[in-house]
């Protein structure tokens, strides 16, 4: 992974069993900035590392680290999610153009297979499918098949891409809501490339991407045209958002689901206007939610207003990587890397200083 020789000297190593692995270290920036990682939200600290990682001193410049560090919303900077998610209705779209870049590419005597996704794409073929059939066993099986048999050219561009595109991978009728495919399945929570550590962040095209800030992951709905972007290696440009601090405490009552909570938190978000801010959940109450319960919470972001419904990472994280049968090393990764970072929930949750606090 290329680093500018200014971040370089934040470059720090931790070791997983045998393998060693390198990442931008926070705590390093810390020092060289002047600043307290404790005092900012958890969501500015994975941007934080995000603008570290992408440095370039042009598109990305220290100026623009101070700004972020001394939380000063309203200053452009450049996000680069790590990875697209995509479903169907805007997928095709995107692949379609891709194709007729690897015409064009073609007809200009160059090899078209260098056109491919920079950056890992998902695309979940489920919202399109139609109910024809329903109430028997067969159900499921013959809706499929008439969706194939219903868009049989559809199929044919995206078995193509399947086996044509490099950083692409499909899921086809069947398999799952895309954003349940994300949280038990796409989400890394800390990637890695080449032995490189950084922290999971994505785009998707439907507005409940938010679903994965569940599991510490920034990320949220885009249109079809900044997600292509994001494929091709381009960042988004957005404004550093106003952070509302939630804080959590206490537990729910016996009777009381997640629906009720997140009924209960949209309205009173909707109150606070928390339109195009980050909300951030922390306190001592959250080890009483479960991860049901939070991916609920932050599925409902669009409909409280918020860009993202953040949580960020501790023992609930941790115990629903396992349930989803994440692999141990992975899982050593992410607990060593988020508490090295300064990512890991922690009592000093009361230092953060938030724009707002509720």
């Amino acid at each position: 992974m290329k680093i500018h020789p200014l971040t370089s000297n934040f470059v720090d190593s931790l070791k997983i069993v045998n393998e060693k692995f390198q990442y931008i270290s926070l705590p390093k920036a810390e020092k060289y900035f002047g600043f307290k990682i404790s005092d900012l939200p958890f969501s500015y600290r994975i941007l934080l590392e995000n603008v570290l990682r992408k440095f370039d001193d042009s598109t990305i410049t220290a100026q623009d680290v101070k700004n972020l560090i001394a939380l000063k919303s309203g200053k452009e900077i450049f996000f680069s999610p790590s990875r697209v998610l995509m479903q169907d209705y805007t997928g095709v779209p995107a692949i379609a153009d891709l194709a007729a870049m690897r015409d064009k590419v073609k007809n200009e005597g160059f090899d078209p297979k260098i056109i491919n996704p920079v950056v890992p794409v998902s695309l979940v073929i489920d919202h399109s499918i139609s109910v024809d059939s329903f109430a028997t066993s067969e159900s499921l099986e013959e809706n499929v098949k008439i969706e194939y048999l219903r868009n049989s050219e559809r199929y044919k561009l995206l078995k193509w891409a399947q086996s044509s595109l490099k950083n692409f991978k499909l899921f086809p009728p069947g398999s799952g809501i895309c954003h349940q495919i994300n949280l038990e399945y796409l989400t890394e929570v800390v990637s890695k490339k080449n032995n490189f550590l950084f922290c999971d962040s994505v785009v998707g095209t439907d507005s409940h991407t938010t679903m994965v800030n569940a599991l510490a992951i920034l990320g949220w709905g885009v249109g079809g045209i900044e997600a292509e972007a994001v494929m091709l290696g381009q960042p988004i440009s957005m404004q550093l958002p106003e952070v509302v601090g939630i804080k959590i405490s206490g537990k729910l009552n016996e009777g009381i689901t997640a629906t009720d909570t997140v009924l209960f938190l949209t309205e009173k978000l909707r109150k606070l206007n928390v339109v195009g801010k980050f909300v951030e959940f922390f306190g001592p109450g959250l080890k009483n939610l479960n991860l049901s319960e939070r991916s609920t919470i932050s599925n409902m972001a669009p409909e409280y207003g918020a860009t993202c419904g953040f949580f960020p990472i501790d023992l609930e994280t941790i115990k629903y990587l396992k349930m989803t049968g994440r692999e141990k090393t992975q899982i050593n990764i992410i607990e060593k890397f988020s508490k090295k970072q300064n990512l890991w929930h922690t009592d000093d949750h009361e230092k953060i200083k938030y724009h707002q606090v509720e």
